[in-house]
């Protein structure tokens, strides 16, 4: 399905990130595995990815510093070639109720999920456009379709990725790119392991289905996305979310 392809997936050392270039290697994607604090965790995602058969390279970089993302394009695309396909999963949380946080925590969330977001947009669509093919996938939240007390930051960084992908969505149409978002819902992860049982039993009302997801559920939406069954669907965010956004 995606053979001859080459991916690039920020935030993809664990979790969500892991799953996905996983998923994407399982369908014949070559995958630059971008990761900012722990190599180790990233080395395993790769070699994850070489036992499948497939090309992987780990590269450091903070995707909130516009210099580290342009070095990050340069090492994938050298190690790996062009690329074909982006997904934004790189994010943090900081959160606090809105009179309490810091005008330092918020900016921190936004300069990772969101500004991160559009360098790594900005630069693959560049390559894409000469190209005239490609596909952006962003991680937004459906805390970012319904908001979230205690999350303003993370909520506004989130709704912002929605913004921009139909905005890019927009401009890069004409030159056959697709650029679409996938709003999980509650996922298993690291950052829903540490919330309190009652937090968990009260999010989980919440959903219809009646349990959290799995980071392959998010990664399996990624992959199709990515692949050529979607090549009508662009500016579009998809809800994988158990139904919370009913």
């Amino acid at each position: 399905m995606l053979e001859n392809k080459t991916a690039l997936v920020t935030g993809a050392g664990r979790g969500i990130g892991r799953a996905i270039a996983l998923a994407l290697a399982e369908c014949g994607a070559d995958v630059a595995v971008n990761y900012s604090g722990s190599k180790e965790q990233a080395e395993e995602t790769v070699r994850q990815i070489i036992e499948m058969g497939r090309k992987a390279v780990a590269i450091q970089a903070d995707v909130s510093e516009e210099a580290d993302c342009v070095r990050m394009f340069a090492q994938a695309e050298e190690a790996l070639g062009p690329v074909d396909i982006l997904v934004n999963n790189a994010g943090i949380t900081r959160d606090g109720l809105a009179v309490r946080m810091s005008g330092e925590d918020f900016e921190k969330v936004l300069d990772v999920n969101l500004k991160g977001a559009f360098y790594c947009m900005k630069l693959a669509a560049k390559g894409m456009m000469k190209r005239r093919y490609g596909r952006i996938v962003s991680i937004s939240s459906i805390s970012g379709v319904k908001g979230n007390p205690g999350q303003i930051n993370y909520c506004a960084a989130k709704a912002g990725i929605i913004g921009m992908t139909k905005s890019l969505a927009r401009e890069l149409a004409p030159r056959g790119i697709t650029v679409n978002a996938i709003a999980p819902g509650y996922i298993e992860s690291d950052m829903t392991a540490v919330l309190p049982d009652k937090v968990k039993e009260s999010v989980l009302s919440q959903v219809p289905l009646g349990r959290m997801g799995k980071p392959e559920d998010i990664a399996q939406a990624a992959v199709f996305l990515a692949s050529d069954q979607a090549s009508y669907i662009t500016g579009q965010t998809l809800l994988v979310d158990g139904g919370m956004g009913i």
